[in-house]
């Protein structure tokens, strides 16, 4: 689990991955039921973009693809989600990572957390958990309770997990080194 800062990759959002991220953001528009209407596009491929660079700097075999059910896939079948939420702040260990009800059923291996600065200047890889795993420890949050743990009103049903019970990206790292 992540047990301290060190645990968490921080990363400066380069040219190419803002590059990429705008044109991904256009071509896919507004999403049906997106929470953002469309505002959060940018910063889930930005996310995507900052894990996509750190694996492949790792020398991971790791494809970016634009798909419903996952972002990344490693070594051709390992399929990675990463989920983003933009903040103002350098993320706390007890920050919450949220998966939205309506994307449950996304047929991924993976779930991979990132938070991106407001200004999209810098990014942070928070860490992993497999599907299965993320939803045993998730907390479900009902769309306009308050969450008791740090007064944010939740926007729509969603399931989460603190960033303290995710695992650390290098855990993946060394999985896949291990498996090849």
């Amino acid at each position: 689990m992540i047990s301290s800062y060190d645990d968490i990759i921080e990363r400066v959002v380069t040219t190419p991955i803002m590059t990429s991220s705008h044109e991904k953001s256009m071509e896919m528009g507004t999403l049906r039921n997106s929470v953002t209407r469309g505002a959060g596009n940018l910063v889930g491929f930005v996310g995507e973009g900052l894990v996509h660079e750190y694996l492949q700097e790792q020398g991971q075999m790791c494809g970016w693809t634009n798909t419903y059910d996952y972002d990344l896939v490693l070594d051709g079948d390992l399929t990675l989600d990463v989920k983003s939420k933009r903040t103002g702040f350098t993320p706390k260990l007890d920050y919450e990572c949220s998966i939205t009800a309506l994307n449950t059923k996304q047929k991924c291996d993976m779930y991979v957390f990132t938070r991106v600065r407001n200004d999209m200047t810098v990014g942070w890889i928070l860490g992993f958990l497999p599907k299965e795993e993320y939803f045993d420890k998730a907390t479900f949050m009902e769309k306009g309770t308050v969450d008791s743990s740090n007064g944010w009103k939740v926007k729509s049903d969603c399931y989460n997990v603190p960033i303290n019970e995710l695992r650390p990206i290098s855990e993946l790292i060394k999985k896949q080194n291990s498996d090849t």
